[in-house]
């Protein structure tokens, strides 16, 4: 089989970056460019340092339209109007929010969550990457939306690393300000909810219950735990076998029964639950990669989907566990 040739659009934030790092060591990839309107002409490892000795590309101000995938690493907003640079049968995964509810102009994106719609995206041409926060809290909710189980409001104390700001600094991802610290933002508002509540209602028709969010700056570098807590009356171990089933298949999503911790994701694509009852009080806690599960790495996954590659295809990484 020839090798899958993919560029990059917005290569030198910290998405693009771990984009980088996962496709020159691909297997079945060969990355043909890399596009950085602000870096163009310099070395790829220049700016993303770690690839420093991997590999000799150059970002590049141009774009090649012989391609068989591209990569939107831009901002919000920035992807719809460079979809006209490709001719449609390149297929398209975009990182940003603005195919993740609707799917303006004649290209139909499918969100691009593989463990809801696995076997949309294997017949896609366009894949819209979910949000992180969305992913962790998603993966959390799926068995119980497609059981009918979502019957209260669900609590969501969630918290994200400083990568989940962007590259650019700002006051809240300054190391003085964000070192020893720890504040909530976006409270009960955040733009990620707008496709948990679609996915929820997808699978579970009629949701009406809130969701109530409450993300939290943390004072790391990368990764989510997201806690969530919610009434439900099956047992624990109804809950345990429900939650083991629906992900048996799915290989990067890991039920735990013990006590998880941030280090057992950070550097994977892996998602690892646990589940906690007591009385009809139900906690689920959800811990990603934000920039690999929730970002890169599952962008990776749907590539693999998409083109008929085996799932873990160039995603079989270590965790930083120490």
């Amino acid at each position: 089989m020839n090798k899958v040739r993919a560029g990059i659009l917005g290569g030198a934030g910290y998405t693009g970056g771990e984009l980088l790092r996962l496709l020159i060591n691909h297997p079945q990839v060969d990355l043909i460019f890399v596009h950085s309107r602000s870096h163009a002409g310099s070395l790829v490892s220049s700016i993303h340092r770690d690839l420093l000795g991997d590999t000799a590309l150059q970002f590049t101000g141009a774009v090649s339209g012989d391609i068989d995938v591209v990569f939107l690493c831009l901002g919000h907003g920035e992807s719809e109007k460079n979809l006209s640079a490709f001719d449609p049968h390149v297929k398209v995964i975009d990182l940003s929010q603005d195919f993740r509810i609707s799917s303006p102009g004649p290209r139909p994106f499918v969100y691009g969550l593989p463990e809801m719609n696995r076997e949309k995206i294997k017949q896609a041409t366009n894949v819209a990457n979910p949000g992180c926060f969305a992913t962790a809290i998603q993966l959390a909710l799926l068995p119980l939306a497609q059981n009918g189980l979502l019957l209260s409001d669900i609590t969501i104390s969630c918290t994200t690393g400083s990568t989940g700001a962007g590259q650019s600094l700002t006051e809240t991802s300054h190391f003085s300000w964000r070192q020893n610290n720890l504040s909530v933002y976006k409270a009960f508002d955040h733009q990620h909810l707008a496709e948990i509540h679609k996915s929820i209602e997808h699978l579970q028709p009629g949701f009406n219950n809130k969701l109530l969010m409450f993300p939290q700056r943390g004072s790391f570098t990368r990764g989510i735990l997201a806690c969530l807590n919610l009434s439900c009356n099956e047992s624990y171990e109804a809950l345990l076998k429900l939650y083991t089933g629906y992900y048996q298949e799915h290989p990067f999503v890991q039920v735990s029964n013990t006590s998880i911790d941030l280090k057992q994701v950070v550097n994977t694509n892996k998602c690892v639950l646990y589940l906690e009852k007591q009385g009809s009080q139900l906690m689920v806690v959800s811990i990603i990669d934000n920039l690999l599960k929730g970002a890169s790495g599952q962008a990776v996954q749907n590539m693999n989907l998409l083109f008929g590659l085996e799932e873990r295809s160039g995603l079989k990484l270590k965790a930083s566990a120490f």
